[in-house]
């Protein structure tokens, strides 16, 4: 299938990889000209602007989006409009607010244009596993698009899980479980960390509970992984970013009169790691760059 990827950061350059991988067909744009490169080939052609995908996509014109959630997806989109047809779709693969997914479905609607937000979860390790894709979107925009998400996801790992809009809500709370996993994570390993009645070699705990715990699993593993390269993780600040969507999930509780206090507290945790050193935040930091790829900053 032919389509283009507009985005060629972490996640972005992993899917075109993958989606070639399957067969397809890829235009790539991405504002960074040398990322560019780095993807044309077989397969894999470049466009000069987002004016030039358009002119080199046959119709039923297909685009990914593969940006940060606000400004750049909504500049991206706005330039593609203009260019594209009636049938046409626009897929947002990034980290929405499925809000501005549903004033964006709307008014692309108008225009007779066919849009979809993917929930997009696997970091850095979608490339070799696959990823998990929350799909909102239209029955007939998500048939047309099917043989891309079943080269992208997982085994079992995408679902069209409603309409547009439907996605990047399940990827919100989705997201803010994933707060609160960390944060649990995190408060243990620290008391392990803290014991003054014992030394504890944390990346042995680690790897026991990867064997037959009713807490093992993939981020206790990433745990495992991050703690064999430095058990103190000496090299890692302990300052935790959010991306968005743990705020976003605690605000829609508070609108639905939801008690989220784990989900709550785990985003308070975050905001507390940029006052102070924690190692229970550098072990967070460990993770989120383990399976995400994300940025750590260095000790002060």
């Amino acid at each position: 299938m032919q389509l283009a990827m507009i985005g060629l950061g972490r996640m972005g350059g992993n899917m075109v990889r993958r989606l070639i991988q399957g067969g397809h067909e890829l235009i790539v744009y991405d504002q960074n000209a040398e990322a560019v490169k780095a993807y044309v080939g077989k397969g894999v052609r470049k466009a000069e602007n987002v004016a030039d995908i358009a002119r080199q996509l046959s119709p039923r014109r297909v685009v990914w989006v593969m940006l940060p959630a606000g400004a750049p997806v909504q500049s991206t989109i706005e330039q593609l409009v203009p260019r594209l047809s009636r049938g046409d779709i626009v897929i947002d693969g990034g980290n929405s607010n499925f809000r501005d997914s549903l004033r964006r479905a709307e008014a692309l609607q108008a225009k007779g244009i066919e849009f979809i937000d993917v929930g997009t979860s696997g970091g850095i390790w979608g490339l070799e596993g696959g990823y998990c894709l929350m799909i909102g979107a239209s029955p007939a925009a998500f048939r047309h698009c099917d043989p891309v998400f079943r080269t992208l996801a997982a085994p079992d790992g995408y679902a069209h899980v409603g309409p547009p809009g439907a996605g990047h809500y399940v990827k919100m709370v989705h997201n803010g479980v994933e707060y609160a996993m960390l944060q649990a994570y995190a408060e243990g390993y620290e008391i392990l960390h803290a014991s003054q009645d014992f030394t504890f070699d944390l990346r042995q705990i680690a790897k026991l509970w990867n064997h037959g715990s009713v807490v093992r699993s993939w981020l206790n593993e990433l745990a495992e992984r991050a703690l064999a390269r430095d058990g103190r993780l000496s090299g890692i600040r302990g300052y935790v970013e959010d991306s968005g969507e743990g705020r976003w999930t605690i605000e829609e509780a508070l609108r639905l009169d939801m008690p989220a206090p784990v989900i709550t507290l785990s985003l308070l945790a975050r905001l507390r790691s940029r006052q102070e050193e924690s190692f229970g935040a550098k072990l967070i930091a460990a993770l989120r760059h383990e399976f995400g790829g994300h940025a750590i900053k260095e000790p002060a």
